[in-house]
């Protein structure tokens, strides 16, 4: 702790220039003759600092000392702030420790680099959720991030999408991932790679037993290989449509990740009406899938196949029936 506030001190006088001992007391939460001591302990290490008596005295640095921490660059430095503002630190409940280190690190930038990174904090949003999809789940990672750092395995019951029962499974993590604000743990069981979704899981348990990892192997290698097999999906079903143009770019933000491959079109179309239509290709995992392009409809047809065709007009009659007679429940 007193390693720490002497740090503290020393990079607030950096920035601060002469600053009041109670200031410094009352900023760090101690005694004023604490803050005298450590004072005493920095000059005792070579820190070149003193206090001034007076009216306006105060602690202080000699003038031209300077200790530069970081070493950091002004890119360097605008790259953690626009990091610091991804989000994914509050679910490992780091997000203080973060604005303890961001702090930090200005007071012990060079002078020339903070205005820099100062505009980019201010500047510089980022956003991990996607628009059209539900904001995440409240999530609490602490027991798989404790079997992640104590190269512990890991006992968990999990529901699988789709089912009410939870099962246990009993895995050998390799890390945890967020992606677009959703977190995953990346684990073997039984030596094969598996994704879990973290707000899946019901109870988590670190057991005594060593994690048992593939030799060679890290989180960003199993990550690679879970994420291809979610992208690309073997024996999935393709499928042709057209798009209305007036509609494509919503139909990007919707389906953008259906897309087997993305099209080309000319961005003014011309007077005959097909150049209204954008035909696109889309990959689906299974056929009530292809349901995602309902929301669309007139203004997106499937061309082909006709399986998929008939999936949808079978789920557009079921909701005009549903709709056709008297509402159930009354106004």
């Amino acid at each position: 702790m007193k390693s720490d506030r002497l740090l503290s001190i020393l990079l607030l006088l950096q920035t601060r220039g002469r600053v009041p001992a109670h200031d410094l007391a009352t900023r760090l939460e101690v005694s004023v003759r604490t803050i005298y001591r450590d004072i005493e302990a920095l000059s005792a290490s070579g820190v070149p600092v003193y206090a001034e008596r007076g009216r306006h005295g105060g602690i202080t640095l000699l003038p031209g000392y300077r200790t530069d921490v970081t070493g950091l660059t002004a890119d360097e430095s605008r790259a953690l702030f626009i990091l610091a503002a991804q989000g994914a630190h509050a679910a490992l409940g780091l997000d203080e420790a973060l604005g303890s280190a961001l702090r930090k690190v200005m007071a012990a930038l060079p002078e020339p680099h903070r205005p820099a990174a100062e505009l980019t904090r201010r500047r510089i949003l980022v956003e991990s959720s996607r628009w059209m999809g539900p904001p995440p789940r409240e999530v609490d990672v602490s027991a798989l991030q404790d079997a992640v750092f104590a190269d512990r395995r890991l006992r968990i019951r999990y529901r699988h999408s789709g089912t009410e029962t939870p099962r246990t499974y009993t895995v050998d993590p390799y890390g945890l991932v967020s992606k677009a604000g959703v977190w995953y743990l990346v684990a073997d069981r039984r030596a094969v790679p598996r994704l879990f979704r973290a707000d899946r899981v019901h109870a988590a348990t670190v057991t005594d037993a060593p994690v048992q990892r593939r030799a060679g192997i890290e989180l960003a290698d199993v990550w690679a290989v879970l994420k291809h097999r979610v992208e690309v999906r073997p024996g999935g079903i393709a499928v042709t449509a057209r798009v209305h143009r007036s509609r494509y770019d919503l139909f990007l933000k919707m389906c953008g990740n259906s897309l087997i491959e993305h099209p080309e079109h000319p961005e003014h179309p011309e007077d005959d009406g097909a150049a209204e239509w954008i035909t696109v290709r889309l990959g689906f995992g299974i056929l009530q899938a292809a349901r995602t392009l309902l929301p669309f409809a007139d203004h997106l047809e499937v061309l082909d196949p006709p399986e998929v065709r008939e999936e949808l007009a079978n789920a557009a009659a079921a909701v005009t029936r549903l709709y056709a007679g008297t509402p159930a429940v009354p106004r």
